[in-house]
């Protein structure tokens, strides 16, 4: 059985590549779900390349490069094409055009979460939209 498909945010990644407290250790805690088998971690690789870039001021190119290579290999990856574009842009209500496209890639991989710290950039999805700790809260803690 295929585990809950959950998508994470540009924002999500740099918490864990720039170590960004408070955030990190609740972003750390949803990267770790790789490891479970309930979840299916996605990104898109604009996301990982946001993450890279804000690695690459804060730390340099090579660990940056290194970081963003173990993320490569743990997620899963959405793909964005003319579709995503389309949908993106003919829905009124997306803001930012970079959100939409994430928004339609989650969608098109049928991911049933967006984990973001950027909520109302998504106020427009019909999916959930959590934060980390919102997430962890609500679909992680393994109940007894």
């Amino acid at each position: 059985m295929a585990g809950m498909r959950i998508f994470l945010d540009a924002n999500v990644l740099v918490s864990v590549l720039c170590n960004e407290y408070p955030r990190f250790t609740a972003c750390a805690r949803v990267l770790s779900l790789c490891d479970d088998k309930r979840f299916e971690v996605y990104t898109s690789p604009m996301c990982l390349a946001i993450g890279g870039y804000f690695a690459e001021k804060k730390g340099g190119k090579k660990l940056a490069k290194q970081k963003v290579a173990l993320l490569a290999e743990k997620l899963k990856f959405t793909s964005m094409d003319g579709k995503c574009v389309e949908q993106a842009l003919a829905n009124k209500k997306v803001n930012d055009f970079e959100d939409g496209l994430q928004y339609y890639s989650a969608v098109a991989a049928k991911c049933t979460c967006i984990v973001t710290y950027d909520r109302k950039d998504f106020h427009f999805a019909e999916v959930e939209v959590l934060d980390a700790e919102e997430f962890l809260l609500a679909h992680a803690v393994k109940r007894r």
